[in-house]
């Protein structure tokens, strides 16, 4: 099948690319170009040059004219954002999880999909644990995200959930930067956070994920933003 051929390519080349970008293929500031991604892809130029519309859209490639595109940077004042919006998001979220798994461990059996969704959730878990034990930090970030969509379906707010995953490219971002930082201590925060929602205990679950929000954004912060001199502007490190 040619390139062009392949109608799956579009979508396949998209998700591909933002994988290098989130975990640090392409690094920030490199230049990429339709000619050198299509021949890394196996693809025609026109699947990746709409690619990187939609990375452009997201946040992930800054294009200039004449200058072509490039991986871009999070900006620190983007990164404080992203994390504000998501504790707000994600701590509404588990408390809806912990109310609605109350609900289903009263009733006479809980709901096929529900239960799917809370045995998936616990594969996940299994999965990061194995991946700290043997010292995988790489394979944590796509785990991570997993595990807070999945806690997402489990709320059964499809609202929610759908803003969750609006975001959910750049938190794997932010994520995969400080995994070897914070990767073990964050995924332990998992366990205690499944254990409230099992509970019912809306305003504990809800508690330990902003908790866990919060954390994430101090580490992350505390790593990549810049100190400031004494006259309260912001010094280069070098």
């Amino acid at each position: 099948m040619r390139p062009e051929q392949d109608a799956a390519a579009p979508q396949r080349v998209l998700d591909a690319i933002r994988r290098d970008i989130i975990f640090g293929t392409l690094l920030p500031g490199v230049r990429v170009t339709e000619a050198a991604l299509a021949t890394k892809y196996g693809v025609s130029r026109v699947p990746v040059r709409e690619a990187l519309r939609a990375l452009e859209a997201e946040g992930f490639v800054e294009s200039k004219p004449y200058a072509g595109s490039t991986v871009a940077e999070i900006p620190l004042d983007d990164a404080e954002d992203l994390f504000a919006v998501r504790g707000v998001i994600e701590s509404t979220i588990a408390r809806r999880a912990a109310r609605r798994a109350a609900a289903q461990f009263a009733a006479d059996a809980p709901s096929t999909q529900w239960w799917s969704a809370r045995r998936a959730l616990a594969d996940i878990l299994d999965d990061g644990d194995r991946a700290v034990a043997a010292d995988a930090l790489a394979d944590l970030p796509e785990l991570n995200i997993r595990f807070h969509l999945g806690v997402a379906e489990l709320s059964g707010s499809a609202s929610l959930a759908a803003l969750l995953r609006q975001i959910s490219g750049k938190i794997e971002w932010l994520y995969a930067a400080d995994v070897d930082n914070r990767g073990k201590q964050s995924w332990g925060e998992h366990r205690l956070i499944m254990a409230a929602i099992d509970a019912g205990s809306e305003a504990e679950a809800e508690r330990l994920m902003a908790g866990h929000v919060g954390s994430s954004h101090r580490g992350y912060m505390e790593r990549f933003a810049a100190p400031r001199d004494a006259d309260g502007g912001t010094a280069h490190r070098g």
